[in-house]
């Protein structure tokens, strides 16, 4: 039973389990970290899969038999939507756009070209635009279109899998487990991880402040547009019947994009560095999100105990 179950035993809120929990916490040094890297019973981990336990039962509730989805030609996101999607019989059509190419992209579209998905690739954000309406037709169950996920899992329904990882978080507090965290430290990609965690905490009763590091350009992602999609979670969650009282504003977190590099996708020496420390301390991280959040908390002075969510989950 999930902790949002057990809090509102009666809202409608489907889920399918993906992966077990909780995820653990340790200190490293001058800093507490929550790793997910182990999240996942199947050929993908981390965060992705926490959005995909809530997104596929909301594609079987709504009787679609197709996702739609789009990213980077590296997306973490994409590779665990196709490859958890199928298993859950789904069909995943994939938009994806160039970005940076290093060894780790080349191994992520390995892994794309062999997840089972309808792969489409395109130059620019504006040229997937443009042919999205033709995939959508192309892909179209008769009258029913196939559901369209934003980049990452980042709806409203994607991003309650980081309130449940918040109650979790607040349990792992309660128990002993780590101090309550002052600062929680998430790479942001495309701002659901932090909106879920920004709301659970506050749901949690916890004072903890969530501070996202923007690692991508190819969108608006701010403070207003992470607390815009926490407080649509929250109204979701009253909706299908959830006494949620908590309002999110953009003062409830902080988003920081100056560690982002040139653009999304460019490596930065900061977070090669703290990747090749991440190492040496038993956590495997990748270039894009997961080392520049880590290099921002060895790089700043921040608000303490601080927690980082590790969210990378290879396999």
């Amino acid at each position: 039973m999930t902790f949002l179950a057990r809090r509102f035993p009666d809202a409608d809120l489907p889920w399918v389990r993906l992966g077990t929990g909780p995820t653990p916490v340790r200190e490293l040094d001058g800093f507490w970290v929550k790793d997910e890297a182990g999240f996942g019973d199947g050929g993908w981990g981390g965060n992705k899969v926490r959005k995909l336990e809530w997104i596929i039962p909301e594609l079987h509730r709504r009787r679609r038999g197709v996702m739609f989805t789009v990213g980077g030609i590296g997306t973490h996101w994409g590779l665990a939507a196709a490859l958890y999607g199928r298993e859950h019989g789904l069909r995943v059509v994939l938009g994806l756009v160039d970005q940076p190419v290093d060894d780790h992209v080349r191994e992520q579209t390995r892994r794309l070209d062999a997840s089972g998905a309808d792969i489409h690739r395109f130059r620019s954000v504006r040229s997937l635009k443009r042919t999205a309406p033709l995939l959508l037709a192309r892909y179209a169950d008769g009258l029913r279109l196939p559901h369209y996920v934003p980049a990452g899992g980042s709806t409203a329904v994607g991003s309650l899998g980081y309130v449940e990882t918040a109650l979790e978080i607040a349990e792992q507090v309660r128990a002993g487990l780590l101090p309550e965290p002052a600062t929680v430290v998430t790479a942001v990609g495309s701002g659901g991880t932090a909106a879920g965690l920004t709301l659970g905490l506050r749901m949690a009763g916890l004072r903890s402040r969530v501070l996202g590091i923007v690692v991508n350009d190819a969108f608006r992602l701010d403070a207003v547009t992470i607390a815009r999609l926490a407080d649509q979670t929250a109204a979701l969650l009253r909706t299908r019947g959830a006494l949620v009282e908590e309002r999110i504003g953009p003062r409830d977190l902080v988003a920081d994009a100056s560690w982002l590099g040139e653009t999304y996708g460019a490596l930065t020496p900061e977070a090669e560095e703290a990747r090749a420390w991440a190492a040496d301390q038993g956590l495997e991280l990748e270039p894009v999100y997961t080392a520049k959040a880590l290099a921002a908390i060895r790089g700043s002075a921040l608000d303490g105990p601080v927690l980082y969510l590790q969210t990378h989950g290879p396999r």
